[in-house]
């Protein structure tokens, strides 16, 4: 899969046909994915830089945007980093936003078998590479990402910790099992007094902060072992 350049001579055709891959791919889903990926394409097509590679919008613009309320969006935009078409390129801190990025050769694989419900010109324009193909190296034998179909807070944010560093989830993240949820609370098991140790001490509040944004009601991570 090749990379399409958003930018120099014929940027604006591919931006055009990024934007058709999505919505192609977003029509032949189910009504929550089709609005989901709409609020994405708007979001993208309203302020996203495409110079840049940067994403650089708050909470409530994108609420005000998608006419949702904050809640919606912070699970809207754990989902899409969950997916890795989003990247976290800096996380906000002290007033500042997260500032995010396109993944865009993710959006083009994911969104590749429905390029023909577009037609034959679209799918060999889209097939046409203009860069030599890079393939990156191994994050710890190429972490497989983990399973999220059963839709649990700990398993989307499991995602979103896998996508932002692989290395980190498959020492420490990937070995943790939901036990229960009780009101705020989500327990996790880790596999030994050291692992759960090193957890609580170092990853804890990450682990909270990530859950909260894929489930605000989280209120606090247990882990014990």
């Amino acid at each position: 899969m090749q990379t399409l350049r958003s930018v120099g001579r014929g940027a604006s055709a591919r931006k055009y046909d990024i934007i058709t891959a999505l919505g192609a791919y977003a029509l032949a889903q189910g009504k929550h994915d089709q609005r989901r990926v709409l609020r994405l394409i708007t979001l993208i097509t309203a302020r996203y830089n495409w110079s840049r590679d940067e994403l650089n919008v708050g909470q409530r613009e994108i609420a005000r945007l998608w006419s949702v309320d904050a809640r919606t969006v912070k699970r809207e935009m754990a989902i899409w980093r969950a997916s890795g078409w989003l990247v976290v390129k800096q996380q906000g801190a002290r007033g500042r936003v997260t500032r995010h990025g396109l993944d865009i050769e993710k959006m083009l694989a994911d969104t590749a078998t429905h390029w023909p419900a577009v037609g034959p010109d679209f799918e060999l324009r889209m097939g046409q590479s203009e860069e030599p193909k890079v393939i990156p190296l191994p994050v710890k034998g190429n972490v497989a990402p983990p399973d999220v179909a059963s839709g649990t807070e700990w398993a989307v944010a499991q995602a979103v910790l896998h996508r932002e560093d692989a290395g980190l989830y498959a020492s420490w993240i990937a070995a943790l099992d939901r036990v229960e949820r009780a009101g705020g609370r989500l327990t996790l098991r880790a596999p030994s007094r050291f692992h759960g140790a090193y957890v609580q001490t170092h990853l804890e509040g990450r682990i909270l902060s990530t859950c909260q944004d894929v489930d605000p009601d989280v209120t606090e991570v247990r882990v014990i072992f």
